[in-house]
């Protein structure tokens, strides 16, 4: 039977986010999940690195400072995949104040320090590339900045950073047991391995719940809120994103998306007791037509639910604190429990942003249950592909240096690589690329999301580690479903 000090339950991100923080701290690692990574919640975001303008509105300072503060971490960590974004505020008189809406932004620029994102101002949208996409009516607004996310490479680069750093990954093989003692847990694996370990973490998400009551641990309740997507072709061609304020209160992104598509959301849909369980999340009729009447308040090109190209949910796992769904905190909850046996730390809630350092407080955590507190390390450290080098934060200097070492090979498809895997994407292109399986994606990549990304379906490949799903007819994704040898 093997030994670990710690085992992970759950592939998301906070859970690689745990399994990399600790093993980089040196700590034996395991990482169990129950499916592929970010395969639910983790990849079902609106893939963006703010601080959450609306949560000032609720008086949630500490967590819009604490996931302000961490924006320029994670865009220095990772500039492939992550980058700073403009957001325009159209602004609709009715809904809230000029005054209210600068002083909101006001906070928002100085919570935190700014290195790499430029502060907000008033803008007049008339007559601007801005103003041209919104309903005449709408001649003013604001403009401040976040950033974007792919979210499920994220989850992907910290599960292979954690390997890297000595730590086991299993996809596809659940937890099904764990048993506690006074000297440790002895935990039972889908795939019949038994492991033990000195301390176990609890980041199943919407399954965290449910994860303990299966092995008769006291939990704490959950409300698990239901956020649906949908992308439409784009319905504005320059760079900046919008945010929407509607009449309910609440507020919807419209942002463009892998280059000729805009990404529209996010709903927020309790699930009642009874509901189908959170690995068969989708998307609402009426969670549709929501979203495209509030866009469709803004938008000088309507939305229909019949211009719907694409859609995807996930389930928020949310600390219950009473109210609306869209009220409830996004801030995370750590509680570590020691007193019946070997330590065991939960992980309720959380949001993208904040993950990173939801991870160093947990593995601090674990280390002070362990007794060997050990020093966090992540703060400026990067993810794979992540050190572009001499470039530093300068994506677009990285990759026009790449397409012209290889320039005997598409701009359009070096550049693509150059977005997925940073300065790894060097090693797939002096590799032989091999059959073209589908346009622009060859056997070379195929293996190596094979290899080391864990992919193991062409829904891996197509809809996770890429969004090629996006771009190719049904019969070029039944093209890679035959290469992984099942049908589409």
């Amino acid at each position: 039977m093997d030994d670990f000090d710690v085992v992970v339950v759950g592939g998301g991100i906070n859970g690689t986010g745990l399994a990399r923080d600790l093993a980089g701290r040196g700590w034996r690692v395991l990482l169990a999940e129950g499916g592929d990574l970010a395969q639910h919640t983790s990849s079902s975001s609106t893939k963006l690195i703010h601080g959450g303008l609306r949560y000032l509105e609720t008086y949630e300072f500490s967590l819009v400072a604490k996931a302000l503060q961490e924006r320029e971490v994670l865009l220095r960590s990772a500039p492939h995949i992550m980058w700073p974004l403009r957001f325009v505020l159209p602004h609709a008189p009715h809904l809230r104040p000029a005054w209210m809406i600068r002083i909101g932004l006001f906070l928002y620029d100085h919570l935190a320090r700014r290195e790499l994102l430029p502060g907000s101002h008033g803008l007049r949208l008339t007559g601007t590339p801005y103003g041209d996409a919104l309903r005449p009516e709408f001649t003013r607004g604001f403009v401040y900045s976040d950033g974007w996310v792919d979210d499920a490479r994220c989850v992907v680069l910290n599960a292979m950073d954690a390997r890297a750093r000595g730590a086991e990954v299993l996809t596809r093989c659940a937890v099904t047991e764990a048993q506690r003692s006074a000297n440790g847990w002895q935990v039972q694996l889908q795939n019949g391995r038994r492991v033990r370990c000195r301390a176990l973490v609890n980041a199943a998400g919407p399954w965290a719940e449910g994860f303990l009551r299966g092995q008769g641990l006291p939990a704490r309740g959950l409300r698990l809120v239901k956020g649906s997507h949908i992308v439409v072709a784009q319905r504005f061609t320059h760079d900046h994103a919008y945010i929407f304020q509607n009449p309910d209160g609440r507020i919807i992104f419209a942002i463009p998306y892998e280059g000729r598509f805009t990404l529209i959301g996010t709903t927020d849909v309790e699930l009642p007791d009874g509901a189908p369980p959170p690995d068969r999340a989708e998307i609402s009729a009426d969670e549709t037509a929501y979203l495209c009447e509030q866009a469709s308040r803004y938008l000088a090109q309507p939305v229909q639910p019949g211009d719907v190209l694409w859609s995807y949910a996930g389930i928020r796992p949310l600390l219950d604190e009473g109210g609306a769904a869209s009220e409830v905190t996004r801030d995370y909850l750590l509680e570590a429990d020691a007193s019946d046996g070997a330590p065991l730390l939960n992980v309720w809630g959380g949001k993208l942003t904040t993950y990173r350092k939801l991870a160093e407080d947990g593995a601090s955590q674990v280390g002070r249950l362990l007794g060997d507190a050990r020093r966090p390390w992540t703060h400026g450290a990067h993810l794979p592909g992540g050190d572009l080098g001499a470039h530093g934060v300068d994506f677009a200097g990285f990759t026009a240096a790449l397409q012209a070492r290889h320039a005997d090979r598409p701009a359009a498809l070096v550049a693509r690589l150059a977005r997925a895997y940073g300065s790894q994407a060097q090693a797939l292109l002096a590799a032989p690329p091999g059959a073209e399986v589908a346009p622009g994606l060859f056997e070379s990549e195929l293996r190596h999301l094979v290899d080391d990304e864990w992919a193991r379906s062409a829904e891996d490949v197509l809809w996770r580690r890429s969004k090629l799903g996006l771009h190719y007819t049904a019969a070029q994704r039944e093209a890679v479903a035959r290469w992984f040898g099942t049908p589409g």
